[in-house]
C-alpha cells in the first residue's frame, strides 16, 4: 500500500475536480449533468494521479530503497517503512 499516494489523493482530487468543473463552466455547460460528470471524473482520477505523483517523488528520492524484500498486508503497520 502506498501511504503517500493516499495523502496526495486528497489534493489531486480537489485539483482535478476543480479543473474539470471550471473547464465545463468555461465551455458553457451550466447544467447539473455536466458539473456532476466533471465531478465524478475528477473523483475517479484522484487516486491514479496521486499514485503517479507518489511514484515520481519516490523515484527522484535518493534515500528511498525500492528493492527491499519485506512486504506487509493491506493495512500498513504504523512503524513500517514506506512502499
Amino acid at each position: 500500500m502506498d501511504r503517500l499516494s493516499l495523502i496526495i489523493s486528497i489534493f489531486t482530487g480537489a485539483v482535478a475536480t476543480g479543473a474539470l468543473v471550471v473547464t465545463a463552466l468555461t465551455l458553457g455547460y451550466y447544467n447539473w449533468y455536466m458539473i456532476g460528470a466533471a465531478t465524478a471524473v475528477g473523483f475517479i482520477l484522484a487516486w491514479p494521479l496521486a499514485y503517479v505523483i507518489s511514484r515520481k517523488i519516490k523515484r527522484d528520492d535518493p534515500e528511498f530503497d525500492h528493492t527491499r524484500k519485506d512486504r506487509h498486508g493491506p493495512i500498513p503497520t504504523p512503524g513500517a517503512p514506506e512502499v
